[in-house]
């Protein structure tokens, strides 16, 4: 039994959940998500409620039934919404500057790294070490912000990079000097 599958999504005023075939469409105010859904996988919309179900009880069709709940509930909020993600830049001479459809990073390597704003995620800078990330679709989002973290992750020394602004980093202890 699916503890997470099971529950039912509630559809709020202003939604529109449309099922073709084996593909949900969820528009909203914030924009359109669509999704292709495996054929283990029914939907059901009855009462402003979705339902998710199951054809058998096999180990992966558990997983996925879970999965694609989530991922339906992530969409109807997303179009309702949205969701946002904040990115803090650490290190002496680190920042980031926008320039029209464009990112500019200074992150302590020779060049400074340009970064193009992809289609529906909308970044604002603040202070030159701030990054607000908002975005309709919440698999996006997160895919963005792994790409411009990956452009400096904090080290666990002084914790310079670029990290979430909730995110905790572990710092280690450095040299001590002569014994």
């Amino acid at each position: 039994m699916s503890r997470i599958g099971n529950l039912p999504i509630i559809i709020e005023k202003g939604i529109k959940v449309e099922l073709q075939d084996n593909t949900i469409k969820v528009q909203g105010p914030k924009g359109q998500l669509s999704l292709a859904l495996r054929p283990e996988i029914k939907i059901a919309v009855k009462d402003e409620k979705i339902y998710v179900s199951r054809e058998s009880d096999h180990k992966k069709v558990k997983a996925l039934h879970g999965l694609y709940r989530n991922l339906i509930n992530n969409m109807v909020q997303g179009v309702s919404k949205g969701f946002q993600k904040v990115l803090v830049i650490n290190g002496v001479g680190y920042r980031a500057e926008k320039k029209g459809k464009n990112i500019i990073f200074n992150l302590g390597y020779s060049n400074p790294i340009e970064y193009p704003i992809p289609e529906g995620v909308n970044i604002e800078v603040e202070a030159n070490t701030k990054l607000i990330l908002t975005s309709h679709d919440k698999e996006k989002l997160g895919q963005i912000c792994a790409e411009i973290k990956r452009f400096k992750l904090p080290e666990p020394y002084k914790g310079k990079g670029i990290r979430f602004e909730d995110e905790h980093i572990r710092k280690k202890v450095g040299k001590t000097g002569v014994k």
